[in-house]
């Protein structure tokens, strides 16, 4: 503030912000928004974000084979988040999953993928993550049965599995390819979900982007195999499926998938995108993904009831031709989820239904176990297999009636 006389009045007048005032202020609202850009490129929240939950204040469940995981509160909270950590803690944590204290995390958080990050980076997540509202939200007990609960453990797993290198460019790549392979394998860490695990749950790297099995979704095969993996998608549709979590002819992404879209790649620049499929179409081609498990007992074959109920509950929306109406959201002629054989996706999609927000609105499809039977549902995902997917469809009411019951099953 100044001060001002006139006319015998005493005035007090706003001090002008100087220069190096307004450069400074520039300065941090620029480091912010980097900081935002790249905590959505590593799709933070998605982990972070419980159901109805408030932004980056934990509490996600994640059911594993050896227990329940339940992810912690990332806001500035002093007493239940990460206020208080250190820079050189933060880095330590991002890439080696040693979390301050000396506490070992487990891998469902991704630092083997973002060992990769580059310090600069992995600090610009924690300037934006300590500009947020405090949450004062003490973390949910983890669930982790006997030795898994032993976080000792991780010391040996780490040495096997965590490679604990920075991202290095490849001289003789593009430098689309080498930002598209940072994005993907640093920062948006997809191999997690797309790589299966070995036995001892790390990545298979032999395999790396061959497809998995996630929480009882699907994850698709990336690489450029031209059966199984992307080599029949062009450019365009990778891109806008990558940006939108939708292509013409390849239908909507859903569960996980939905989550990356929504929580992460949506907000990415088209030069980034593009970056992401330059790298991705390099992936040298394996057919290998995750084996399809034909269930043991006989699937409900493609039937008059199949055909009954598509046209009853699903034709309104999707149209028997499976081109959508209205909107091509609601595509499933070439969905890459009708696919599988085992209907893995559609399983889940049946019974927990399926939402994403998109630049167009609230795309959502309703679960649909409240109004049929098991039977009924099988048959009529091996119909929408057999119908747009060309495939045998090998649903069977057993697999329903286990999903039902996951679905209903109160959070613990």
């Amino acid at each position: 503030m100044r001060i001002i006389v006139a006319l015998g009045v005493m005035l007090i007048a706003p001090q002008l912000a100087t220069p190096a005032l307004a450069q400074a202020d520039h300065s941090q609202t620029e480091a912010l928004a980097r900081g935002e850009y790249i905590t959505r490129a590593a799709d933070c929240a998605a982990c972070h974000t419980a159901p109805d939950g408030v932004d980056f204040a934990g509490g996600r469940e994640f059911v594993l084979p050896f227990g329940k995981l339940y992810s912690p509160n990332i806001t500035p909270d002093a007493a239940t988040g990460i206020g208080g950590y250190t820079d050189d803690e933060w880095v330590a944590m991002l890439r080696e999953g040693v979390a301050r204290g000396g506490r070992h995390l487990y891998p469902a958080m991704p630092y083997t993928s973002y060992t990769q990050m580059t310090r600069d980076d992995a600090l610009a997540v924690k300037t934006y993550l300590m500009s947020l509202a405090p949450v004062h939200q003490p973390p949910r007990e983890n669930r982790i049965r006997f030795p898994f609960n032993q976080r000792w453990g991780m010391i040996a797993w780490n040495w096997i599995n965590n490679p604990d290198q920075r991202f290095a460019p490849d001289a003789a790549k593009s430098a689309a390819h080498n930002r598209g392979a940072y994005l993907v394998n640093a920062l948006g860490h997809c191999q997690q979900c797309h790589t299966p695990r070995n036995f001892m749950m790390g990545l298979k790297t032999s395999k790396a982007f061959a497809g998995a099995k996630q929480d009882g979704w699907l994850a698709y095969n990336l690489t450029s195999d031209a059966k199984t993996g992307m080599g029949g998608w062009t450019d365009e549709q990778l891109a806008h499926y990558l940006s939108t979590g939708h292509a013409d002819g390849r239908g909507p992404a859903s569960g996980p998938m939905a989550q990356a879209v929504e929580y992460s790649l949506r907000y990415l620049t088209a030069a980034d995108i593009g970056a992401m499929v330059t790298y991705l179409r390099a992936i040298p081609a394996q057919d290998s993904g995750p084996a399809v498990v034909v269930p043991d007992a006989p699937a409900v074959s493609l039937d008059a009831m199949g055909a009954r109920l598509f046209g009853e509950a699903c034709a309104g929306c999707h149209l028997p031709n499976g081109q959508g109406r209205q909107s091509s959201w609601a595509g499933l002629l070439g969905d890459h989820d009708t696919g599988d054989p085992a209907g893995l996706n559609i399983v889940q999609v049946l019974a927990e239904g399926s939402h994403l927000e998109t630049s167009e609105g609230r795309m959502f499809m309703h679960a649909f176990t409240g109004a049929y039977t098991d039977r009924e549902l099988a048959a009529l995902g091996n119909y929408t297999i057999g119908q747009y997917g060309h495939r045998q469809g090998m649903i069977t009411p057993q697999q329903i009636h286990q999903q039902r019951g996951a679905v209903a099953k109160p959070p613990s």
